[in-house]
């Protein structure tokens, strides 16, 4: 297992020192959430940062993965708009563009795996119709995926249409492609599988391509450092490790850019040792 830290943790860093400091921390993996600050995939220039990027992670033998959760990069007025559930099928093509984009820059970076979710839709047409358009964006998306040498890790999400496990084997059904993973966020599924998180783990071993880490308190979606809330971090992660699991495990802390060294540091040093006998 790689463990790593999200870039959206550090908003107020430029990307490359964002990557020397997760580095000199002692991490080997990086989160890059594609945004307006941080490899915007719609900026000039944006052909010759993934090339520095490519090269800084590959100097610090940092595992990158490329993630899309950005609020406000597609609408500056919406935030996490549009979706693949739009009512708009032109909106719905954004975002599968988007999503495309993003599969470009992981492939360019050296990333195995995009990250993304569902989203929230913006009518009511009823679960099915949800349920075909966001099999019909996936599908598109997986295919660009595989000719480009890279999976999908769809990440259930309290709050959004598809916010369980139960759902993401109901869509993944659906879909029907090698390419769609899952990225499983230990926080979420502390929260929404009755079994807990550990047992989600052991679950869902076999489909895991990326994971997502941070403290939470079981009746609140709030991304909480390691050491607060209710769930058991450091035993998470020994029950990922002890599966054999050798991806990214990032911790994803958006809301804590304002102290992101510090917090970086001390996130590491409380579950590093707990994980220094695994692999």
């Amino acid at each position: 297992m790689r463990l790593g830290y999200n870039t959206n943790g550090f908003a107020h860093h430029r990307l490359l020192d964002a990557i020397a400091v997760v580095a000199d921390t002692g991490y080997r993996a990086i989160a890059i959430t594609l945004d307006v600050h941080h490899l915007d995939p719609f900026a000039p220039g944006h052909r010759d940062e993934l090339r520095a990027v490519a090269e800084a992670c590959r100097a610090r033998d940092l595992m990158p993965v490329i993630e899309t959760g950005a609020r406000f990069l597609l609408d500056p007025g919406r935030k996490h708009r549009p979706t693949l559930l739009s009512a708009d099928p032109a909106e719905r093509t954004a975002r599968v563009d988007f999503l495309g984009r993003a599969i470009d820059a992981a492939a360019a970076v050296g990333a195995s795996v995009v990250s993304l979710w569902s989203g929230s839709a913006d009518d009511e047409p009823g679960p099915d119709a949800l349920d075909a358009r966001l099999a019909e964006g996936l599908r598109a998306v997986c295919a660009r995926a595989r000719a480009a040498g890279v999976v999908i890790g769809f990440e259930p999400e309290p709050g959004m249409y598809l916010e369980d496990m139960a759902g993401f084997a109901r869509v993944r059904a659906l879909v029907d492609d090698p390419a769609l993973r899952l990225t499983l966020d230990v926080g979420h599924s502390h929260i929404t599988e009755d079994a807990g998180a550990e047992a989600t783990v052991r679950a869902w071993a076999a489909d895991i391509v990326n994971v997502h880490v941070e403290g939470m308190r079981r009746t609140e979606h709030d991304h909480l450092v390691p050491w607060e809330g209710d769930l058991d971090v450091r035993a998470v992660l020994g029950a990922l490790a002890a599966t054999g699991y050798a991806g990214p495990a990032c911790f994803e802390l958006s809301r804590h850019s304002h102290d992101a060294v510090r917090i970086a540091r001390r996130a590491f040093e409380f579950v590093a040792p707990a994980l220094s006998a695994r692999p």
